[in-house]
């Protein structure tokens, strides 16, 4: 089997098709090659990120979800319309 590429009508890559015979071996390879981590905890055990994130649990100037969603679309937009 092989690799197949996808294209837009732009002929730039969009995505890439892989048997999942070989897909299954790359993750096999992957989950072998490096250890599970808890992320949190590596965060956790650098004193300034600590302090970042206990900061942030505690401060009010949130966005709620639907408020990053829109910024994240308004930024992807803006982007799009740069290319």
């Amino acid at each position: 089997m092989t690799i197949q590429y996808v294209f837009d009508d732009a002929g730039r890559e969009t995505a890439v098709l892989i048997p999942i015979q070989e897909w299954r071996i790359i993750l096999n390879r992957l989950k072998g090659s490096a250890p599970e981590r808890d992320d949190t905890e590596h965060l956790l055990s650098s004193p300034a990120m600590r302090e970042r994130l206990l900061g942030s649990l505690e401060s009010q100037d949130r966005m709620t979800w639907e408020e990053v969603r829109g910024a994240l679309v308004f930024e992807r937009k803006a982007f799009e319309d740069l290319s």
